[in-house]
């Protein structure tokens, strides 16, 4: 959602801004063999935090449809016009997202359909028509049957064999984007089934997004962002939608803080809880993930308001503030431009290694120098950022 001027909105817009901010720092690091380990994701099971980036942001947007149509709504808008901005602004972030994908080379036949943006389309999308067309008490049943169901396919449904479960039988490995990965043992019920699991490219979800998601996926044989695993995301952006109208209803700020803070605690720890069955996972986004990091979320904003909106410490926000009145559009521009920075156009030698080199070469760490070129590289989108906040320009992709 673009920034607003309604000083009740900093803390939120704030918080979107550091939010895309984080997510240029850990995509843009000096050198991917040089990284803290915080700013990796997990590799499978597990969170760091990286892994509270995506679903921070997709929180955010699940309140900010909550805050924006509450208000149209209530200034009389149409529902048709509001569908018809709706499923626009949606086919736009799914098309930026295919446009980063293909960006610069145009490779059509290495296409990879699944990605962050076209997450965030489906995410919108849903989450807003769901907005316009049930009640708050709907919206949580939803939610509930999803991460209900979503917990049911993966540890209950038993998993059709195909050719990359049958090598994972034959090999103990699966392939991914590093070569290849081994595996916890699977239980083969008969020739043409395994049980439900939760390994990387042999569960259900992956195999139902090899069924039906077309083009190349992100680790080969399974996609962080794929189609399955979208379900539980949306659920994210129910949650987010919920607490905006929890913003809305409550008028008593201090009141408000206290049941976020509240809300966000129950439900880390019920995700905390879950976890014991149904492992933290992003790649998979399980619902005990969903879950924790939405209750970590929900506590991140509520302090955010607290400082913010209650205390009135507001000059530190101004780089989320940037950010974030033009969120989608400063997540493209670094996709884009990244290609510059890591491309070799200085005698064979790419901006990220002469930095690396330099850094190295005054006595500093690998990983710090590593570190610092993923900073400067964000504070050099900050800059278009500013200039548009500057003159007030707000893109509404």
């Amino acid at each position: 959602m673009t920034g607003s001027t309604n000083n009740r909105l900093i803390a939120l817009d704030a918080l979107r801004g550091f939010t895309i901010a984080a997510m240029v720092i850990v995509n843009s690091p000096g050198s991917w063999g040089h990284v803290y380990a915080p700013l990796l994701h997990a590799e499978w099971h597990g969170i760091t935090l990286t892994d509270l980036v995506f679903p921070f942001f997709l929180f955010i947007v699940g309140v900010s449809i909550t805050l924006a149509y509450t208000k149209r709504l209530e200034a009389g808008a149409e529902k048709g016009e509001m569908y018809k901005k709706i499923l626009s602004r949606a086919v736009k972030i799914m098309l930026l997202g295919w446009f980063l994908w293909l960006w610069p080379r145009f490779n059509f036949e290495g296409m990879r359909y699944a990605g962050v943006l076209p997450r965030i389309s489906l995410v919108f999308l849903v989450c807003a028509v769901l907005f316009l067309n049930t009640h708050w008490k709907q919206q949580v049943w939803t939610g509930v049957i999803i991460l209900l169901g979503y917990w049911a396919l993966m540890a209950l449904i038993p998993v059709p064999v195909d050719d990359v479960i049958q090598t994972a039988l034959d090999t103990g490995k699966v392939k991914y984007s590093a070569g290849q990965l081994a595996i916890g043992e699977l239980v083969q019920i008969n020739k043409g089934a395994i049980a439900a699991n939760y390994e990387p490219g042999v569960n259900i979800t992956a195999w139902l997004d090899r069924l039906i998601l077309p083009g190349r996926f992100w680790q080969y044989t399974w996609d962080p962002e794929g189609l399955m695993s979208t379900l539980p995301a949306i659920a994210t952006g129910i949650i987010g939608m919920l607490v905006g109208r929890m913003i809305v209803v409550i008028e008593d700020p201090f009141r408000k803080i206290v049941w976020l803070f509240f809300t966000g605690f129950l439900m880390y720890l019920t995700g905390e809880a879950w976890g014991w069955w149904m492992p933290l996972n992003k790649n998979l986004w399980t619902s005990s993930y969903t879950l924790w990091t939405a209750g970590m979320a929900t506590m991140g904003l509520a302090a955010c308001m607290l400082v913010v909106d209650v205390l009135g410490y507001t000059r530190w926000t101004k780089l989320g503030r940037v950010y974030g009145a033009n969120a989608i559009t400063s997540y493209v521009l670094a996709g884009m431009l990244i290609e510059v920075f890591y491309k070799d156009i200085f005698g064979g030698y790419a901006l990220n290694k002469l930095w690396m080199q330099g850094l190295q070469y005054v006595g500093l760490s690998a990983k710090f120098a590593s570190f610092t070129y993923a900073v400067v590289y964000m504070l050099i989108i900050y800059i278009p950022a500013w200039m548009m906040y500057r003159r007030k320009i707000f893109i509404k992709v």
